[in-house]
């Protein structure tokens, strides 16, 4: 029988029997004074020893994580059924108990889909793959503009008429308007859907979405970027033009954005998969390599990214998905610990948030038009800072990341509603981009994952099958070479991939195990050439 699952519902039920639970249900431990200020939805807790501010849980980080995770996933997984038949977030942006008449987040369903997919790996709950099936078949059935099109099989991204269970354009310019960097993300994570379940349908869509884009392209320059970021899908004309000022030069904003990740990953995935037609995605990709490196890197316009904002403004989830992409591409960036460290340097310089400063921590704002603190944002700048101290050796951000990590925990409720500071419950800020922040914090810095318990953090290759018990882990990537992070409450007595027992050695090698202990259990690191079946006895 697996643990996981009675844990939760322990947790579950301690906390949904009541929106206002009391923190005296976690008692402040000899090293925290629970505050009379609050931040969000609780009373703030600081350490005694340092007068910096504590997960609103309990001073434990890692239960505190793992319970506001669950509490995030819960809330989104019984989210109600609406009018349509479809579950509310299908529909709507932000959960408001009458129902918001605001429809999808642009990026609304590409988060999800990847903070699922990190989720099921750390919990092995199947529950989350169903979620994601229904989530993309539901997208891709009711979303992608007309065959006949000049950019055809793309997915709207918003629903102009929100019950109407059709996603048919663009939230500010209206029907027929496609936004191409939304559709690049969508396609990767399609990719990720398919090497988890198999199904090729997934795959035939995200090649389609490839083979578009790749038609597309153009080299770009300071004020195109090689895709538009708003198209009339139909007559393959820019969207809506809104001009405002960047450095005295007028920018058209439906013809730039700097959001091109997830676009180039899938471009990347096309390659190994669809191998047939590889110099056509190594071309797409080095088109967006070569336009990345020389133009936001080197010009900070890290703008635009959101939906409802009219004219510019540099955000901050542009600059860092991108450090996080130069993180995992080392080898193309010879100076990749200057880019990495400069993108960090300029959100701090032109987005730090120091409203909390008193709690010794420095958080984000979104964006430029609007600087206001955001959940997902901090999360998202703490875990790349943890990624860059894991690959750097250079700790100068980690005091402030693990801060804001704690700080982020404040924005959940008791019964997992995620507010946004100051605004709404967002289901992209506190769902589908919020829990991928904290697995991925966790995977650079695993003494902050939960001690009691077995939890997949990190793999090069997508998980496609997971199950944890308190004497085993057991788990199936979709590639044969590949290498994991775990936190475990023991060290394992053997590790076998495809039968085969992998050697355990202090210096990581191929096909071999590596073990640190902690003051609870330890951390667990596997690196295999062959197999993609690997069993943890504990």
């Amino acid at each position: 029988m697996k643990k996981r699952p009675i844990i939760f519902i322990t947790v579950t039920a301690l906390f949904m029997a009541s929106c206002s639970i009391k923190d005296q249900q976690n008692m402040p431990s000899n090293d925290t004074i629970l505050y009379s200020d609050t931040i969000q939805y609780h009373p703030v807790r600081i350490s005694r020893s340092d007068g910096s501010i504590l997960p609103w849980f309990s001073a434990d980080r890692g239960k505190s994580y793992d319970t506001v995770l669950m509490l995030v996933w819960n809330f989104w997984k019984n989210m109600e059924t609406d009018s349509n038949g479809l579950k509310y977030y299908m529909n709507h942006q932000v959960w408001k108990q009458e129902h918001d008449m605001r429809g999808l987040g642009g990026d609304q369903i590409n988060m999800a889909l990847s903070s699922w997919g990190l989720l099921y790996a750390y919990t092995g709950y199947s529950e989350i793959v169903e979620n994601m099936r229904y989530i993309s078949d539901t997208y891709l059935e009711r979303s992608l503009s007309s065959p006949d099109d000049r950019w055809p099989f793309l997915p709207y991204p918003y629903n102009t008429d929100i019950h109407s269970g059709k996603y048919d354009g663009d939230m500010r310019n209206g029907k027929g308007i496609t936004q191409p960097d939304k559709a690049g993300s969508f396609g990767f994570e399609l990719v990720n859907l398919y090497r988890m379940t198999g199904e090729r349908k997934y795959l035939d869509a995200a090649v389609r979405i490839a083979q578009i884009l790749a038609e597309h392209i153009q080299p770009g320059n300071a004020e195109k970027s090689p895709l538009p970021f708003r198209v009339n899908a139909e007559t393959g004309e820019a969207g809506l033009l809104f001009r405002n000022d960047f450095s005295g030069k007028a920018v058209e904003s439906a013809l730039y954005t700097s959001n091109w990740t997830g676009t180039m990953r899938l471009f990347e995935a096309m390659q190994e998969l669809e191998k047939d037609e590889k110099e056509v995605y190594e071309k797409a990709f080095n088109v967006f390599y070569e336009w990345m490196k020389n133009y936001p890197l080197k010009t900070n316009k890290w703008g635009p990214f959101f939906e409802d904002i009219p004219g510019w403004s540099d955000t901050q989830t542009n600059a860092i998905s991108f450090a996080m992409f130069i993180l995992d591409h080392r080898d193309m960036f010879p100076s990749w610990k200057q880019d990495v460290k400069g993108i960090i340097d300029w959100t701090y310089r032109e987005l730090g948030n120091h409203e909390y400063e008193k709690y010794k921590v420095t958080v984000m704002n979104e964006q430029t038009v609007y600087r206001v603190p955001g959940n997902r944002h901090s999360s998202r700048q703490a875990s790349v800072e943890l990624m860059y101290t894991e690959l750097s050796g250079d700790t100068t951000f980690v005091s402030n990341a693990v801060r804001t990590l704690n700080w982020a925990t404040y924005t959940v409720a008791a019964d997992g509603r995620n507010r946004y500071i100051r605004d709404d419950i967002w289901l992209t800020d506190g769902y589908g981009d919020y829990i991928r922040h904290y697995i991925r914090a966790m995977a650079a810095m695993p003494e902050l994952a939960p001690a009691a318990e077995n939890h997949i953090l990190r793999s090069t290759s997508v998980i496609s099958f997971a199950y944890y018990s308190e004497t085993a882990v057991a788990y199936r990537t979709f590639d044969e070479r590949s290498s994991e992070v775990l936190r475990t409450t023991r060290k394992p007595k053997s590790v076998m991939a495809d039968g085969k027992k992998l050697n355990k050695t202090e210096v990581m090698t191929d096909n071999s195990w590596t073990w640190d202990a902690l003051p609870e259990g330890g951390i667990l690191k596997i690196s295999k050439s062959s197999g993609t079946e690997v069993v943890i006895e504990l």
